[in-house]
């Protein structure tokens, strides 16, 4: 994809469908950046894992604060847990961008998709 301001209808569309599934995503399963997001941009755009990582993150701040207000209008937040959770994510973000610097194109792809089989597998058993 050419990056600028220039963009054409079906680029248009496309990031349309992606921004739309990622909020549905984010919206009923609280993911949406990671599992749709950055496969997209790496399937349709030939980004590569790492800015289809960084523009998913960029785009997930506002994908993030608009779901946490929806959800809490349903009273779905619990603060005190999210601030539990919090500095240890912040850690572990550290860690991995750290980490996915690091790592030959394809494997972090590779890793990503034997979680989501494995946590597939687990849903899916009693």
């Amino acid at each position: 994809m050419k990056r600028g301001l220039a963009i054409d209808r079906e680029t248009a569309v496309r990031l349309l469908v992606i921004g739309t599934g990622a909020g549905i995503f984010s919206g009923l399963f609280g993911v949406g950046g990671g599992t749709v997001i950055v496969p997209l941009l790496i399937l349709w755009f030939g980004y590569g894992e790492k800015p289809a990582t960084g523009t998913s993150l960029a785009a997930i701040i506002i994908i993030a604060a608009l779901a946490t207000f929806s959800h809490g209008l349903y009273g779905n937040v619990d603060i005190l847990l999210a601030a539990i959770i919090a500095p240890p994510a912040v850690l572990g973000v550290i860690a991995g961008t750290w980490f996915q610097q690091r790592l030959k194109p394809g494997v972090v792809s590779l890793i990503f998709a034997a979680f989501m089989v494995f946590v597939a597998v687990e849903m899916l058993l009693p």
